[in-house]
């Protein structure tokens, strides 16, 4: 059982797989085509208890928590493989599963998770979804839709970019509001379009605090730069696994893959976290000038997140491959729980499509 209460017809349950023991919720009957739902960061599988009860007759839900977060075994993140640790975590349970072939979902850094999946084992996949996903490229650090780094250790990525605040309060359990950085603050202020609240507020705050803290976990390591902002990528956590710096040749490998499984690409209009001008990136605070010393767009321009996933998602329909871009009105960082009226439509009729 994990530690936060489930929804009645979800199942907790721990699951020793050859790399680690994995926290997973599920639904459905075993024989039921596998669908794989992977979460975000600061975020654990209790975030999609709702798009899991809502999932189609003959479809099974598998929900972990990924390496980092939830009650999945603590153990560390090799950022230098880029997200190849939890790729390889993921297969590694659905091989216990017994699935050679699933539908695969990804939320947020999940998104990134998927962009892997895509470039490593694009033949297991029945069809993707990426829900506001990180950019193919990665989250920080870069400066066109074709990834061009802003500098050559991929200054403004990495752990060195986290609210350290944010990381603390974590770590303290903090369920108050007292401070700008409180999780519970930022969960009700980036993660969905203000004001909405969710019903599950309680529980999908415990699901943030979860996160594993620590300099080699969250927010990670850092090396000093002297490229501005001043800090470039460490080599530990999950915030430096998503750096450019690790991404490698995996959107060459994704676009060079003879099998190419459909994609749906949905995303909220007023995303705060992923877009063009994410107020979680460093171009962009730096250009508002929040964070001094910004030397100007030709050198470090807000990261433009979403040009970059079409134009990566462009040219993978050219070579053979097909995407679908979906954007829910009036909406932040998390469609499937915002508007799941509009999202669990359009999932639904993606996963029968194949």
């Amino acid at each position: 059982m994990g530690s936060i209460p489930n929804l009645p017809g979800i199942l907790s349950k721990m699951i020793e797989t050859p790399r680690l023991n994995m926290h997973v919720l599920l639904r459905g009957a075993a024989d039921g085509v596998p669908v794989l739902l992977i979460h975000g960061n600061a975020s654990s599988s209790t975030f999609w208890e709702e798009t899991i009860l809502a999932l189609p007759a003959g479809f099974r839900a598998i929900a972990p928590d990924l390496r980092g977060y939830g009650d999945t075994e603590d153990k560390l993140i090799d950022a230098t493989r880029g997200c190849m640790d939890w790729v390889d975590d993921l297969l590694g349970l659905m091989d216990v599963l017994g699935y050679a072939r699933f539908h695969v979902a990804g939320h947020s850094l999940g998104g990134s998770v998927v962009w892997a999946l895509l470039a490593t084992a694009p033949e297991r996949i029945y069809t993707a979804t990426v829900i506001a996903p990180g950019s193919p490229f990665g989250f920080g650090g870069t400066k066109d839709v074709r990834g061009t780094p802003c500098a050559h250790d991929f200054a403004g990525s990495g752990g060195g970019i986290v609210n350290p605040e944010f990381a603390r309060l974590i770590a303290e359990g903090y369920r108050g509001t007292e401070f700008q950085a409180s999780p519970r603050t930022v969960m009700n202020s980036f993660y969905w379009k203000p004001p909405f609240r969710h019903s599950r507020e309680e529980a999908l705050l415990s699901g943030v605090l979860s996160e594993k803290i620590g300099p080699d976990k969250y927010p990670g390591d850092l090396e000093a730069s002297p490229h501005w902002p001043g800090v470039a990528p460490g080599r530990w956590g999950p915030a430096n696994a998503i750096s450019p710096k690790y991404i490698g040749d995996s959107v060459e490998k994704m676009l060079a893959a003879p099998v190419k499984p459909p994609i749906l690409w949905v995303r909220g209009s007023d995303d705060q976290i992923v877009s063009d001008m994410s107020l979680f990136n460093m171009g962009t605070l730096g250009k508002l000038g929040v964070v001094p010393g910004w030397p100007g767009d030709e050198v470090h321009p807000p990261q433009p997140m979403v040009g970059q996933t079409r134009y990566v998602l462009e040219q993978y329909a050219a070579s053979g491959g097909s995407y679908r871009e979906e954007v829910i009105p009036d909406t932040g960082h998390s469609p499937h729980m915002e508007k799941p009226e509009l999202f669990d439509p359009l999932f639904h009729a993606h996963l029968k499509s194949v």
